[in-house]
């Protein structure tokens, strides 16, 4: 690739240039970055963004449609790296489906973002500024941008999550919610598609880049919204926009952009909305997963599914619900000891040594695998336990199996305003966030 690679900017950029330096950068678990120094003849130094298709499976047309969202944000205004170079229609030998992109000065970390000393003045301010991005954005010539999808989105939501597990009884309330709830469409616009925290470029003067316009497409504006203020997106913070601060701000910043008040009410609906495609991703990537290099992060997104039911449950005003399910003592280790937990919990901290000495993508995986065996260990616990109960309050509402629920609700059978119903869907629910997520609440 660097030999391709170096050919082509030079191409781009005229003389004779070199890569002085080509390094992946870790996240991104459905397409590679990676930083790029290019040095020319003379001694000019280019800091470059490659961004591109892991192998074997290139979208040209994709690609095509990132690079020209990127080209025609910056006509309205928008805050985005220049684009340096892209492939064609076909993926471009030994480099693929890709685009070269400058580097933009500013930080993306969300956890910095949201707690640098350093952007304390910037961080308040920030609700208001992005309303007046995303004005910008949806002013945007959707005719500007080939291969732009259009579709309906809770229609395209449903078949994607039917196409990707098992029926779940919190996500089926929430397309039961979302279809009986659904507001008019505000209009008709180019919508980023992914505009949140983690795919924003900032430092102390301010939003210095919009990143990631892979899932741009057409659609209601207030979609982008609901987007930015869905609570995977606050890191943990209480402020709802991103994590940054309050709806009034963002919506008083696209008021003055955009000349149009976004309903509070709607935008609750994107939010709702938002909630649950995050969901649906979660089991997306996760069943995409055999094979991949990024297989741990990927499955490892799989379980945050249980984050997306509790904030859902929580969106569509579903009380909480104490379970008090535990595990029964052991007074004879049958299977021996150490008990399995603690076995995992000692291979967890092990992994996080050997991971704290190498390398940023080695300790970055390190992570994810303590993580993932985090989960193990805790589902390792309560596993019996929960099955029994549930087995139990399941067949107390006639149905055999969680799944035979889900249907239930699909079919209107069974609904989540019934209270029996909300406490065996929310305890599930509940049970599974404590095994992925204890500390999510």
């Amino acid at each position: 690739m660097k030999d391709e690679l170096t050919k082509r900017l030079s191409s781009v950029l005229g003389g004779r240039w070199t890569l002085r330096r080509i390094e992946r950068l870790t996240g991104g678990a459905s397409r590679e970055t990676w930083a790029l120094t290019a040095v020319s003849a003379g001694g000019t130094v280019r800091e470059l963004i490659l961004r591109r298709d892991p192998p074997g499976r290139e979208d040209a047309g994709r690609i095509a449609m990132e690079a020209a969202s990127f080209d025609e944000a910056a006509r309205t205004g928008v805050p985005v790296p220049e684009v340096v170079d892209r492939s064609g229609d076909e993926p471009r030998p030994g480099i693929g489906a890709y685009l070269v992109m400058s580097r933009v000065p500013g930080e993306a970390l969300p956890q910095k973002l949201l707690r640098d000393d350093e952007l304390d003045d910037v961080r308040a301010a920030l609700p208001y500024e992005l309303g007046r991005i995303l004005a910008r954005i949806h002013r945007m010539d959707v005719g500007a941008v080939p291969n732009l999808p259009d579709y309906d989105p809770l229609s395209f939501l449903f078949d994607e999550y039917v196409a990707t597990g098992a029926p779940v009884p919190a996500l089926e309330a929430a397309f039961a919610w979302l279809t009986r709830n659904r507001p008019p469409a505000t209009g008709k616009a180019f919508v980023h598609g992914d505009f949140r925290n983690g795919n924003l470029l900032v430092d102390a003067d301010g939003i210095r880049g919009v990143l990631d316009w892979e899932l741009a497409h057409v659609g209601d504006p207030m979609e982008d919204l609901g987007w930015l203020c869905t609570r995977t997106w606050r890191f943990g913070s209480p402020h709802p926009v991103g994590g940054f601060g309050s709806r009034d701000d963002l919506f008083r910043g696209y008021a003055d952009e955009s000349g149009r008040s976004p309903d509070p009410e709607v935008v609750h609906w994107w939010e709702v909305y938002g909630s649950l495609r995050w969901a649906v991703i979660c089991r997306m990537q996760a069943s995409a997963a055999p094979g991949d290099e990024n297989i741990l992060e990927l499955l490892a997104i799989g379980r945050r599914v249980a984050e997306c039911e509790h904030d859902l449950l929580d969106l569509l005003g579903v009380a909480p619900y104490d379970d008090t399910t535990t595990p029964a003592p052991d007074t004879d280790d049958l299977l021996g000891t150490p008990r399995a937990e603690e076995l995992l919990d000692a291979v967890r901290a092990f992994v996080l040594e050997v991971g704290s000495g190498a390398d940023a993508k080695t300790r970055y995986r390190s992570r994810v695998a303590a993580h993932m065996l985090g989960i193990v260990a805790r589902e390792a616990s309560v596993a019996p336990a929960v099955r029994e109960t549930y087995r139990v309050r399941l067949a107390g509402l006639g149905y055999r199996a969680e799944s035979e629920l889900a249907l239930g609700v699909r079919a209107g059978h069974a609904r989540i305003d019934d209270q029996q119903v909300a406490e065996v869907i929310r305890g599930l629910a509940e049970s599974r966030l404590k095994v992925a997520n204890p500390k999510y609440r």
